[in-house]
Parts: C-alpha cells; structure tokens; sequence
C-alpha cells in the first residue's frame, strides 16, 4: 500500500499564501450564457433559501417559491448545456479516435460537428413549437405566465445551435476538434 507524504510547512509560510498578489480575474472567455445562467441560477438559490426558510424556520412554508425554482433549474441545465456546447465539454468518446486512421478520424469529427448542429437545429425548432402550443399556460402557485421560462428555455437552444456552428467552424479552420485531440483543449483553470 502506497505511503502518502506530506510536506510540512510553518505557519509563517501558510500565512504568506495569503499575502501573495492574486492573479487578475479573467472574464474575457464568458458568453452571454453564462452570465443568464448566473443569474437564473442565484435566483433559483434564493427561492431554495426562502423555502428552507419558511418551512423549517417559520413552519408555514410558501407553495410559490418550489415553483419558481424547478422552473428555474431548468433553465439553469438548458441554458448551461449553451456553455458546455462552446467550450466543447459535453461527454464524449474520443477512444475511437486513437485507432482510426487521421483522415478517417478527421472525416469522422466533422460529420460529428454536422449531426450536433442538425440536432441542435431540430431541437429549437421543435422547441420553437412547444412554446406556440403551451403559451397561455399559467404557473400553478403563481399567477404568471409560463411561457417566460420557455423562451429561456428556447433561447438555450438557438444558443446551443449558434455555439454548435461557432465549433464547427473553429474546428474545420483549426484542423482538429476536442474528439481528435482532447489535450489540445484542457485548461488549467475554469
């Protein structure tokens, strides 16, 4: 069984980590989505809070704010799915790639970039149809309008397919993609 060391440090040199110059913060690399997903997401928190709140601090809980956050936590997946699609960290399986042929590999990750963007095309689409069918419905607790979700909801999609043509591109005039070479694409920060 492997030994884990430890190097042992002093005091002094754990309250100097804290002295140190912090590197700028970078927000450069953040879409719109991610910032419509930070702020649904806070929301969505707060209504979570106010829930535990009242039902466990005050024992009269508010039916309303369950509402609000499963509504909110669904566009926080669609919206976030927006960011994964440009920075290229959905799951996949690049093992294949390792064992074919580059030319066959590299055929193989465009027709992959095609069929994301077909489906991400056919999801808002079909999307684009839901929210014209269910438009008028109402929230249960809330006398709002449910359709103001869905549009988010929606939105999330053409992001996913705006982002998904932004990929397929970026990898056709790079040459590669994250499937053909995953390493070329690991960052060390988030």
């Amino acid at each position: 069984m492997a030994q884990e060391h430890h190097t042992q440090i002093t005091t002094e040199e754990i309250a100097q980590a804290f002295e140190e110059e912090s590197a700028p913060v970078d927000l450069s690399g953040r879409g719109l989505e991610d910032w419509i997903t930070l702020a649904v997401f806070w929301g969505m928190v707060a209504c979570v809070f106010l829930q535990f709140f009242t039902r466990y601090a005050l024992n009269n809980s508010l039916a309303w704010t369950e509402e609000i956050a499963i509504n909110a936590l669904v566009v926080v997946v669609f919206m976030g799915a927006a960011m994964c699609v440009r920075t290229s960290r959905h799951i996949h399986v690049d093992v294949l790639y390792h064992y074919l042929p580059q030319r066959v590999g590299r055929g193989l990750a465009i027709s992959v970039d095609i069929i994301r963007v077909a489906f991400f095309t056919y999801a808002a689409w079909l999307m684009w149809r839901y929210v014209a069918i269910v438009a008028r419905e109402r929230m249960v607790t809330v006398d709002l309008p449910r359709r103001w979700f869905f549009y988010l909801v929606l939105a999330g999609f053409v992001l996913m397919l705006v982002r998904s043509i932004q990929v397929l591109i970026g990898n056709y005039r790079r040459g590669y993609s994250v499937l053909e070479r995953p390493e070329a694409f690991e960052t060390t920060g988030v």
